[in-house]
C-alpha cells in the first residue's frame, strides 16, 4: 500500500506542475515504482521570468501485465504575463496475450490554455506487439481505436460551425521503446498518432522523449523533450508545440 500511495502521489503532483523526464524503474515483480522529476528557473532585472516543470512516471509490472501512470505540466511567466500553461496525465493497462502480443486500454487527459484546449480526453483500446524484450532494450508497436472529446477555452470554428466542444472517433497507432545506454544512462521515447476518422486527413501526434543520467542510486539528471502536432488547431493557432526541459528526479523503488 505504501508503494501504491507513493506512485499515485507522484503522478498527481506531476499534473499540477510540469515535466523533467523522470523515468521509473521497470521490474516484473508486481511492485509499484515511481520517479518524480522537477525543473525550475527564475530571472530578475531587465527581464523577469519564472518557469516551473514537474514530471512523474509510475509503473507496476508482472510477467503477464503492466500498469503505467504518467503526468506532466509546465508553467511559465515573463514580465508579469503568463506565457506557458499546459498539463497532461494518463494511464494505460497492458495485458500479455502470449510472448509477443498484448492488448491495451488507455486514458489520456490534456490541457493547454494557449492551444485553446480547456480539456481533451482520449480513451483508447487496441493490440500491440513486443518486437524487442531484452534487459537493455524494449521496443513495442501498437494500434487500436479511440474516441477523443475536446472542450475549448474559447469557441472555435470546427466542421462548419462555432463550437465549445467537439468529439470524434479515431485510430491510435504508435511505438515506444526504452534503452539502457550505459550502466548510468537510460533513454525512453514514445510516439502516438491519432488520425481523425470523422474528418479524413486530420490527425494529432505526440512524441515524448527523455534521457536520464544517474547521479546516485536514487537521483537522476534528466533532459525531456515533448512535441505535439495538430493538423487542424483552429484559426490563429500554430500546428506544432514543443517543450524542452532539464532537471533532477528522485526514484521511489
Amino acid at each position: 500500500m505504501k508503494n501504491i500511495a507513493i506512485a499515485l502521489s507522484a503522478a498527481l503532483l506531476a499534473t499540477a506542475f510540469g515535466e523533467a523526464g523522470a523515468q521509473a524503474t521497470v521490474k516484473e515483480d508486481g511492485q509499484w515504482r515511481a520517479a518524480l522529476g522537477m525543473g525550475a528557473s527564475h530571472a530578475s532585472g531587465n527581464t523577469r521570468e519564472t518557469g516551473l516543470s514537474l514530471n512523474a512516471d509510475a509503473v507496476r509490472a508482472t510477467a503477464s501485465d503492466k500498469i503505467t501512470l504518467y503526468g506532466n505540466a509546465q508553467y511559465a511567466r515573463s514580465n508579469g504575463v503568463t506565457t506557458g500553461e499546459q498539463a497532461r496525465m494518463g494511464g494505460r493497462y497492458d495485458r500479455n496475450l502470449d510472448a509477443f502480443w498484448f492488448g491495451f486500454a488507455g486514458l489520456d487527459l490534456e490541457r493547454n490554455r494557449f492551444a485553446n484546449v480547456k480539456l481533451r480526453g482520449l480513451a483508447s483500446l487496441g493490440l500491440g506487439r513486443h518486437l524487442i524484450r531484452s534487459e537493455d532494450t524494449t521496443l513495442d508497436v501498437f494500434a487500436g481505436v479511440g474516441y477523443t472529446a475536446d472542450r475549448y477555452v474559447d469557441p472555435t470554428w470546427i466542421d462548419d460551425a462555432t463550437r465549445t466542444s467537439y468529439g470524434y472517433a479515431s485510430l491510435v497507432v504508435g511505438e515506444e521503446s526504452t534503452h539502457r545506454l550505459t550502466e548510468t544512462t537510460s533513454f525512453k521515447q514514445r510516439l502516438a498518432i491519432v488520425p481523425n476518422l470523422r474528418n479524413r486527413g486530420e490527425y494529432r501526434a505526440n512524441w515524448d522523449a527523455g534521457l536520464a543520467v544517474a547521479m546516485s542510486q536514487t537521483m537522476n539528471l534528466n533532459v525531456g523533450f515533448a512535441l505535439a502536432r495538430n493538423s487542424e488547431p483552429g484559426p490563429g493557432r500554430k500546428r506544432t508545440d514543443t517543450l524542452l526541459t532539464t532537471g533532477i528526479s528522485v526514484k521511489f523503488d
